[in-house]
C-alpha cells in the first residue's frame, strides 16, 4: 500500500460513513420531529416504518466517530474539545430517545403515552439541532495552537451555528416526511404529502440562507465558490439543488394513480430520493468549501493522520466489515420494504 494515498481512502470512506449516517438516521429522527402533526394511530404506524432500521441506521456513527479517532487523531483531539457540549447532548438525547421508543409502546394509560411521545419528539429534536449546531462550529472554523485546541468553551454558539440546528432540523424533517410519503398510505400518507411540501420549502430556505452565510465565514470559502477556476465547475451544485427542488415539488404534487401496488410504490419513493439528493448535494458544496482541511481553516487531511502502518492495518478491517455492514443494511431494507398499515407494524 506505499503508493496509495492512504488519508485520502480513509478521508472518502469517513465522509462515506458520517453521509450514510446523516441521510439514514435523520428520516428516523425525522418522523420523531414530525410527532407534533401527527394524531395517535398514526404516530404508531410512524414508528413502525422505522422500528425495523433505525438501530441499525446509527451504525454509521459509531464508524465515524471510530476511524476519525484512529485514523485521524489529531483532528479527534481537536475537534472534540471544541465541540464537547453539543456532541454530549446529543448524544444524551439519542440515548434518552431510544428509552422513549420502546416505552411508548409499554404504556397502559393515555397520560403514559403521550408522555413518552413527547420524549421522543424532543429527544429527535434535539439531537437534530445539537448535530446542525455541532457542523456549525465546525464550518465556521476552530482555532487551534500548536496542535491542540486554543478556543473557548463556547466558541461553536453562534448565530451560525444556530442557523445550522434550526436548518438540520427542518431538513430532517423533510426527510421524516419523505419518507412516510413512502411507507405509508391513507391520511397518513397525504398528511405526509402536505408537511414534506411545507418542509421542502423551509429546507430550500435554509440552504440558500446557509450558502448565502458561508462565504463570509473565511475567505477560502469565497475563493472555493466565486474565484476562477473554480466558478466554472461549482455552480453544477446550485443547478442540481433547483432541478432536483423541481422534481421534488412535481412528485408530491402528483395525482394518485391507479395499477399495481408496486407502481405506487416505486412512484412514492421519488419524494424520499429527491430529498436524500438535495442532502447530497449539500454535502458536496460543504466538501467543496472545506477540501482538503479535516479541521478548518488549517489542518488537512495529511496533517493530521496517523502513521502509514496504522491506516493500513485498519484500512484491510474495514475493507471487509464495510461491505458486510452494506449487504446487512441492504438485506434488512429489502426484507421490511413496502407499505407500513395501521395494525401491521414491528411493534405488533
Amino acid at each position: 500500500m506505499a503508493d496509495l494515498d492512504l488519508p485520502l481512502i480513509w478521508a472518502l470512506l469517513l465522509a462515506t460513513a458520517v453521509f450514510l449516517y446523516v441521510v439514514m438516521d435523520g428520516f428516523d429522527l425525522g418522523v420523531g420531529i414530525l410527532f407534533p402533526w401527527l394524531d395517535r394511530e398514526s404516530r404508531d404506524v410512524a414508528v413502525s416504518s422505522i422500528a425495523p432500521v433505525w438501530d441499525g441506521n446509527e451504525t454509521w456513527l459509531v464508524l465515524g466517530g471510530g476511524g476519525l479517532l484512529a485514523v485521524f487523531p489529531l483532528a479527534y483531539a481537536i475537534v472534540l474539545p471544541a465541540l464537547y457540549m453539543p456532541l454530549i447532548v446529543m448524544l444524551l438525547a439519542l440515548i434518552f430517545r431510544g428509552v422513549a421508543f420502546e416505552m411508548r409502546f409499554r404504556q397502559e394509560t393515555e397520560a403514559g403515552q403521550r408522555a413518552w411521545d413527547r420524549s421522543f419528539q424532543w429527544g429527535s429534536t434535539l439531537a437534530a439541532f445539537c448535530q446542525g449546531v455541532a457542523l456549525g462550529g465546525f464550518v465556521q472554523g476552530i482555532e487551534v495552537e500548536g496542535r491542540a485546541y486554543a478556543g473557548g468553551w463556547w466558541d461553536w454558539l453562534t448565530p451560525f451555528s444556530v442557523l445550522t440546528g434550526i436548518g438540520l432540523v427542518i431538513g430532517y424533517g423533510l426527510l421524516g416526511a419523505t419518507w412516510l410519503v413512502w411507507k405509508t398510505e391513507g391520511a397518513l400518507h397525504e398528511r405526509a404529502r402536505g408537511l414534506a411540501g411545507v418542509l421542502a420549502w423551509l429546507t430550500l430556505a435554509g440552504i440558500a440562507g446557509v450558502s448565502l452565510a458561508m462565504p463570509f465565514l473565511q475567505p477560502a470559502f469565497r475563493a472555493r465558490w466565486f474565484g476562477l477556476p473554480h466558478i466554472l465547475f461549482v455552480w453544477i451544485v446550485p443547478v442540481a439543488v433547483i432541478a432536483l427542488a423541481v422534481l421534488l415539488f412535481r412528485a408530491l404534487a402528483a395525482p394518485p394513480i391507479e395499477g399495481k401496488r408496486t407502481s405506487l410504490l416505486w412512484r412514492d419513493a421519488i419524494p424520499f430520493g429527491c430529498a436524500l439528493g438535495l442532502f447530497l448535494l449539500c454535502y458536496a458544496g460543504l466538501g467543496i468549501s472545506l477540501w482538503p482541511h479535516i479541521v478548518p481553516p488549517g489542518i488537512t487531511i495529511h496533517d493530521a493522520a496517523a502513521p502509514p502502518a496504522t491506516q493500513a492495518f485498519l484500512l484491510a478491517g474495514a475493507a471487509v466489515l464495510v461491505p458486510l455492514i452494506l449487504i446487512y443494511t441492504g438485506f434488512v431494507y429489502w426484507i421490511f420494504r413496502g407499505k407500513v398499515r395501521a395494525g401491521e407494524g414491528y411493534h405488533h
